[in-house]
């Protein structure tokens, strides 16, 4: 409707994957990297989870077109199935015969097993690819690990790749899956866009359906209240887009500004809840009506007593009345905190922890300045124990008293509590009100190699191949001879292996942010570490020798 008037050739934020407007963010490559690698190692269990809407069935059908060619590939769309269901619809993708009517698992198991055989002595492998697993049972589970049983001496004959939403997670942790949890060989969890990514996501899908750079459509103010109100997730801000696109035809604008995308976004919410709303609404007139028949049945029963025995009923109310819950002063310090102003003061604090002096021109999104620094920022979601195993100062979204999103940096955590910098000053935290506050995001600085594109896989060859290269040597109190480029062969993989295992990582020998952090701890570059006061390091000079590059 729109794209005339906007100068467009074509829609261009349809949620429809279409494969013209691919945008692949560093997070997208290292998850597509982890995939590809889990595919070439032969391993049983290949596993990508993400929020809806992340991009995790843009990132499956970037993968078919890396999967080997002499590959066969199964799609499981709908794995709402019974364990029988889901082995036909197998066999049905693959096109294995089975007998006509039959219910049996065990011949469906023998068929897919006679077929597995004769592929491998073709040369050729098998890849099931089953999107929305966080809706297999445990039951469903279980049987897809036993399928990746059938193997030879020399690898297994079928791979299953695995895309669900966080909820996977939580599935795979119980203890009668614990045999499968133990075979995924590559994992990957995918997070939302920062907000740049999402400002370039918005002009790259621009660019493809004909927008002319010189002519921008949305204002940046607009850009930044799409981040805000999509959280960085491509799925929501196709929507948003969409209807601002559609809101500024209506009203005859040529730019979309940052009112109209407020609207917007109330426009998209009001859609999305509304059916929840009707759904709901039998259920709680139900429940209205259960909870005012126990009120009054209360009501009746509470003035009884007060009649009969008000003595009684004095001396209960004083035993059981709660006394005021003490607020903390560090709480009410950071209930106090300005909200615009937090993200600054913390990111501050955690920049001077690696002696950088950042001035008064941080910007509304602090790590963007990090590459001109030689650091990068890595977003993740974990708990105190994650947090403590990286080690490093990392700045903190919490939430204040008002339910809103404030920010603090914490240098130093143990068992009698955090430190945390509010505005500047450091406070001590208890951790029950530091777990009563934050959700488990947290942002830490880390610093990659020169370079640094994305995960590093097996094969590829660069300077970042000699930088982790010669980190690993140092962690193991080694040296080895300088070298300009090397590979990322296959001895090297298995070190860092071992290293991933050793860290308690994922041993799948993708050297992406995760390992690299880890990596420069063991190397001993002085980095910052929570706990340790900021000191005059010779950070850059130590990288520069056991890097092997300046």
């Amino acid at each position: 409707m729109y794209d005339e008037y906007f100068g467009l050739r074509e829609t261009p934020f349809s949620i429809a994957p279409n494969p013209r407007f691919l945008f692949m963010s560093e997070r997208h490559r290292e998850a597509l990297a982890h995939l590809v690698y889990g595919i070439n190692s032969d391993g049983g269990f290949i596993l990508l989870t993400g929020e809806v809407g992340t991009g995790k069935t843009t990132i499956s059908r970037c993968l078919l077109d890396q999967i080997p060619e002499h590959s066969n590939i199964a799609m499981i769309l709908n794995p709402k199935l019974l364990a029988g269901e889901l082995l036909a619809t197998i066999c049905d993708e693959l096109h294995i015969k089975y007998p006509e009517g039959n219910d049996s698992i065990k011949v469906y198991i023998d068929c897919i097993f006679q077929y597995l055989l004769e592929q491998n002595a073709q040369g050729r492998k098998t890849v099931v690819i089953i999107e929305e697993a966080q809706n297999l049972t445990p039951d469903v589970l279980e049987q897809l690990r036993l399928l990746t049983n059938l193997e030879t001496n020399q690898r297994k004959l079928m791979q299953i790749v695995m895309l669900g939403q966080p909820e996977l997670l939580d599935i795979l942790a119980q203890p009668e899956l614990r045999q499968l949890e133990q075979r995924i060989t590559a994992r990957y969890h995918l997070m939302p866009l920062t907000q740049k990514e999402t400002i370039d996501y918005v002009n790259h899908r621009l660019g493809v359906a004909g927008a002319r750079e010189r002519d921008p459509i949305f204002t940046l103010s607009a850009l930044k209240q799409i981040y805000k109100y999509s959280e960085g997730v491509p799925r929501k801000v196709n929507l948003l887009c969409d209807r601002a696109l559609l809101g500024a035809y209506v009203h005859n604008e040529k730019i979309v500004d940052a009112k109209t995308v407020k609207q917007a976004a109330k426009e998209v919410a009001g859609r999305t809840n509304k059916s929840a709303k009707q759904r709901r609404f039998r259920t709680d007139m139900v429940a209205w009506f259960v909870a005012n028949v126990v009120l009054m049945a209360g009501v009746i029963i509470l003035g009884y007593a007060i009649y009969t025995k008000p003595d009684v009923l004095a001396a209960w109310i004083n035993d059981n009345n709660p006394k005021p819950m003490r607020i903390s002063q560090t709480i009410q310090a950071i209930d106090a905190l300005a909200v615009e102003q937090s993200k600054y003061h913390a990111f501050q604090q955690v920049y001077k922890r690696w002696n950088i002096d950042v001035g008064p021109n941080l910007g509304p999104e602090p790590c963007e300045q990090a590459p001109s620094f030689g650091l990068s920022c890595l977003n993740l979601k974990g708990n105190l124990r994650s947090l403590r195993a990286y080690n490093r100062p990392a700045v903190l979204s919490l939430i204040n008293g008002k339910g809103q999103t404030i920010y603090v940096a914490v240098t130093h955590v143990d068992e009698n509590g955090a430190s945390v910098h509010i505005n500047g000053e450091p406070e001590n935290l208890s951790l029950t009100d530091l777990e009563a506050r934050w959700f488990g995001d947290y942002t830490l600085l880390w610093r990659p190699p020169p370079n640094f594109s994305g995960a590093i896989a097996p094969g590829k060859s660069g300077k970042e191949v000699t930088w982790v290269a010669n980190l690993l040597a140092a962690a193991n109190g080694q040296s080895l001879p300088p070298q300009d480029v090397m590979t990322y062969d296959e001895n090297l993989v298995e070190q860092i292996k071992l290293f991933q295992l050793k860290m308690g990582l994922v041993s799948d020998g993708i050297v992406g942010a995760q390992t690299l952090i880890f990596l420069n701890s063991a190397a001993g570059l002085g980095v910052p570490k929570l706990g340790e006061l900021p000191k005059s390091s010779t950070a850059d000079k130590h990288v520069s020798q056991v890097g092997g590059v300046s």
